[in-house]
């Protein structure tokens, strides 16, 4: 049996790229890594597998890294845990929390930081600003300038060139749909997507998806995605798949690259990669929670079982949902016909409360062939509150609610892809 300093020694050099990596000063990263090593030393009786060893250090390590740059936020009265709803992205389970903002800051300088931070979270004047720093208020402008400049640089997201056109087959609009509960027994299902991609991870495959807003029907962005070849990653074999993301209103197209996994039993991702100013950054399932918070699902990223049958956990009558045990649950809850533009499908409706995030609902119609017929997104009332400053039932007044174990959520958008249009 492996002792803590047999793996930690296999292990070291991994650890300590991967802190030099992300703490660029010499003698702050030597600290943070004699953090993570007495952390990792006192926590060491906890791990279950020392197979996970190394993705568990570096997820300490992780941790350890984000405490370090806590504290100089704080000391420079840069509040960055204020920015962790700063900015939304679609991950696997569609628009969620993302760090695009405050990981576009830490990439800033100190002075760049600050005078951001000053300027455009604490709303002051030039001339206030200049009688904090003690400079002249013609510095706070040129600083100002050069900050957004080199933030502008740096944030992951471009607008497509002027001129160029994205062109979808989907609706601009959502077709009306009716969704009719069924007496039938619910079948079971072998459901081999992606979890929020819609694409099955199988050379040859692609798939266009788009989101539409609700009430308003409109169609807010679109992803094209296909499987462009087979890959691998930390020696487990998979297929690469490339995925555009269109934003209808500004234009924005956000590109990722993902490595994901289709097994007998699970589907899964191994790795997010995207490309920032012609260089790749590439999350694979070994980076802990940077990963497991958009991409992964289940214990040690096993993935989702594609094998689908009802486990009796969520209990649904109408809008009124029952969950019993954990709220942090997939199950079927019943047989629907969903009729959509002009054809009627026979489906399951499989239920995600609180598994990737705990203040989100999901419902998933799946027809027999396992494929995604219409799938709906349910914020809880408070979900992002931070964010808006309102409950999702002042904002979306009109639109439908379910209430989980006597909490409301509040129907937000629904996705559709060109398998059914």
């Amino acid at each position: 049996m492996c002792t803590f300093e047999d793996l930690l020694r296999a292990h070291f050099l991994p650890l300590q790229r991967y802190v030099r990596y992300k703490i660029s000063n010499p003698h702050d990263a030597e600290d943070v890594m004699q953090e993570v090593c007495l952390t990792a030393a006192e926590k060491f009786a906890t791990l279950k597998d020392p197979a996970a060893f190394k993705a568990w250090l570096i997820g300490i390590a992780g941790h350890k890294c984000m405490d370090y740059y806590r504290k100089k936020a704080h000391a420079m009265e840069i509040p960055l845990d204020m920015l962790s709803e700063s900015a939304l992205c679609v991950g696997r389970c569609g628009v969620t929390e993302r760090y695009a903002v405050r990981e576009t800051l830490d990439a800033l300088g100190d002075k760049e930081k600050q005078i951001l931070y000053l300027y455009y979270f604490k709303n002051m004047p030039q001339e206030d600003i200049a009688g904090q720093l003690g400079i002249p208020v013609g510095t706070v402008k040129s600083r100002l300038h050069y900050a957004k400049e080199k933030f502008r640089q740096q944030y992951p997201y471009r607008k497509n060139e002027k001129g160029e056109t994205n062109m979808t087959k989907l609706p601009e609009y959502l077709p009306q749909y009716h969704i009719e509960a069924s007496d039938l027994t619910p079948f079971t299902v072998k459901y081999e997507e992606l979890m929020g991609f819609c694409i099955v991870p199988r050379l040859n495959e692609k798939v266009t998806w788009g989101s539409y807003d609700i009430p308003s029907r409109k169609m807010n962005d679109y992803t094209e995605a296909a499987v462009c070849g087979k890959a691998e990653i930390h020696g487990i074999e998979g297929v690469e798949i490339v995925a555009k993301q269109h934003d209808c209103k500004s234009r924005n197209v956000t590109e990722r690259y993902f490595v994901a996994q289709l097994t007998d039993t699970h589907c899964r991702y191994l790795a997010e990669s995207h490309v920032e100013h012609g260089v790749r950054k590439t999350f694979t399932f070994l980076d802990s929670d940077i990963f497991m918070n958009n991409w992964g699902f289940g214990e040690d990223n096993c993935g989702c079982p594609i094998d689908i049958v009802p486990h009796d956990t969520i209990h649904r009558e109408g809008n009124d949902i029952k969950v019993s045990g954990t709220e942090e649950t997939v199950d079927i809850v019943g047989r629907y016909l969903v009729t959509i533009n002009g054809k009627t499908y026979d489906t399951v409706c499989v239920m995600d409360i609180g598994h990737f995030n705990h203040k989100i609902a999901i419902e998933q119609y799946l027809d027999q062939n396992g494929r995604t017929v219409l799938w709906r997104r349910f914020n809880k009332n408070d979900w992002a509150f931070s964010r808006y400053g309102k409950l999702w039932t002042e904002m979306l007044p009109d639109n439908e609610r379910l209430m989980v174990n006597g909490e409301t959520y509040v129907h937000w958008y629904d996705c559709v892809s060109d398998y059914i249009i």
